[in-house]
């Protein structure tokens, strides 16, 4: 290397070094963040003219003046801007940087400034190459960059040997300039890029880790919240997060006291001792995310003085109303919390109160669905209570023995309807409560009621929601046999679907419904939904031949 090339790489390193420092520090600031995401907004691209277009006129400004021109490192903005942005967005920070330096003056004013336009243009052509094969991660290749500025600084070199007059002076010049500033800006634009490439990917992979770990967390813990938020349920959900988050102890409580406690500290962090954390009382007063690092905001175990427990995130498991417990994952004394940790704790508890959001919701709906079936009792039994006295008044003058079989039916009948602890039962018993039901309607209606029945013994033990298919059957004597002169038959079945239950309820009377979706149909479709479980209720009115009610539920669904 010349003596004259040397004086030059010397002072053009210092520049890139000091124009990187400034790149570095501009990383680490949230503008610098869209700059790794290549989008198409105007807004993204507008920040990538202006933040390249300053770079380009910042090295222009840091150049090293020899022989009536400027050494310098403008290529890297012009690269950078062509890349990030394209080519329109690559020809204008070209362009504005050319203009800047043309304004300086010099004999070489209109080759850089053709130059340095060119530059831009041609990364913004490699960034349109790169987004046509859908391979845009290969724009932000370092090595790419690095080739990109040795070209685009030999295309400099070449204009300048084209355009610059004289020729004696401008050959002379690119004889001085040419190796440093193609090592100047090729490394310079291989570093920048660097930068840029590790904020997107170190990003990209941290939000990975995250979700992947978050996901993993929340497929362990399905269905541990089922039987509630208690002492149990928050000892295992405690024991996945420690074992998935890698932290030193992780702690559930309710308001009041812990519920669950894993990991360093296990001997006194016990379960059903009452709360003394400032921190956590603090967190569920406030409903925010308290956070003791022990450096900035100190820790100190509440329980024991010598515990090794050093650091403390808290975070507040939310219901329906109010908080109903926080998270607590810890980390030992002169351990640094990991930032991952702490976006893994409130993700975790974030998912954990949705699960008892929707624990309070389905117990919420249980209580909703019982109300309805009390009320729907209440509404059914006073009538059919009263036209089964009168049928049994009716049937003792005639028939004494058949009157005392008929009382047995209804006492029975009535003691499933009163003493029923539950919102299902099974199939089974729903199936004999119908017999009942048909026995007394049976002795009212006489020869004009027939009744079959068919129970799949595959789908006896499968729940049902108590008085749905009672509903489907009184409909279908109300609204059919009650209103044929003839009468008619009534044919109930329940089988095995594939992965459905189906139930048919169907009469012969084939009466036209007066309603197609009356109080009583409305309930069965509204209970099954408070249970958390969709069925399909459709109606089938064939004129002549029968209409008929058939209800289906996926197998297994209902408690």
């Amino acid at each position: 290397m010349a003596a004259t090339e040397f004086q030059l790489v010397v002072p053009l390193f210092q520049q890139m070094s000091v124009y990187l420092l400034i790149a570095y520090l501009f990383s680490k600031t949230p503008l610098f963040r869209p700059l790794a995401n290549l989008s198409s907004w105007p807004a993204h691209k507008l920040m990538v003219y202006a933040i390249f277009s300053g770079f380009c006129i910042m090295g222009t400004y840091f150049g090293q003046q020899t022989q009536d021109a400027i050494a310098n490192t403008r290529a890297i903005g012009a690269i950078l801007g062509g890349l990030l942005g394209g080519p329109l967005v690559g020809t204008a920070v070209g362009l504005t940087g050319g203009l800047h330096r043309y304004s300086m003056g010099g004999f070489t004013d209109v080759a850089c400034a053709i130059s340095t336009t060119w530059e831009g243009l041609m990364a913004g052509l490699v960034h349109a190459y790169w987004q046509r094969r859908g391979q845009t991660e290969r724009i932000f290749h370092p090595l790419q960059a690095l080739l990109l500025g040795v070209i685009a600084e030999g295309s400099q070199m070449a204009i300048i040997l084209a355009v610059a007059r004289p020729f004696d002076q401008a050959l002379s010049l690119v004889q001085a300039i040419a190796l440093p500033m193609m090592l100047a800006n090729a490394l310079g634009a291989a570093l920048f890029m660097g930068f840029i490439r590790d904020a997107k990917f170190q990003a990209e992979e941290l939000a990975t880790r995250t979700s992947d770990r978050a996901l993993r967390i929340a497929r362990r813990c399905v269905g541990l919240l089922d039987e509630g938020f208690n002492p149990r349920s928050a000892q295992a959900i405690a024991e996945v997060i420690k074992d998935e988050t890698g932290v030193a102890a992780v702690a559930i409580t309710d308001r009041e006291r812990i519920l669950g406690f894993t990991g360093m500290g296990a001997d006194h962090h016990q379960v059903g001792r009452p709360i003394s954390s400032v921190i956590t009382l603090e967190a569920i007063r406030d409903n925010r995310v308290v956070f003791a690092d022990g450096l900035a905001t100190p820790y100190q175990c509440s329980i024991a003085p010598n515990c090794g427990l050093g650091s403390s995130l808290v975070v507040p498991l939310k219901g329906e109303q109010e908080v109903v417990g926080t998270i607590k994952l810890y980390e030992p004394k002169h351990k640094l919390f990991r930032n991952l940790n702490r976006s893994l704790g409130v993700g975790i508890a974030g998912m954990l109160s949705n699960q008892i959001l929707h624990g309070q919701l389905q117990a919420s709906r249980a209580l909703l669905a019982e109300a309805e079936l009390r009320a729907l009792e209440a509404k059914v039994n006073p009538h059919f209570l009263f036209n089964s006295l009168n049928t049994v008044a009716a049937v003792l003058r005639r028939a004494p023995q058949d009157a005392r079989q008929l009382i047995v039916h209804l006492a029975t009948f009535l003691r499933g309807n009163l003493g029923r602890d539950s919102v299902t039962v099974s199939l089974e018993q729903e199936f004999a409560h119908v017999g009942h039901y048909l026995a007394i309607e049976k002795a009212r209606f006489g020869d004009r009621l027939c009744f079959v029945e068919q129970l799949d013994h595959a789908v006896a033990g499968e729940q049902v929601p108590a008085l749905a298919i009672q509903t489907l059957v009184e409909n279908a004597i109300k609204h059919g046999i009650s209103r044929a002169e003839e009468g008619g038959e009534v044919r109930l079945s329940a089988c095995a679907d594939g992965d459905l239950i189906r139930v048919r309820v169907e009469d012969s009377a084939a009466q036209a419904p007066q309603q197609t979706d009356g109080l009583g149909l409305k309930l069965v479709r509204e209970r099954f939904a408070a249970l958390g479980v969709s069925c399909t209720l459709q109606l089938d009115h064939r004129p002549g031949e029968f209409t008929r009610a058939e209800l289906s539920w996926p197998r297994g669904t209902l408690p």
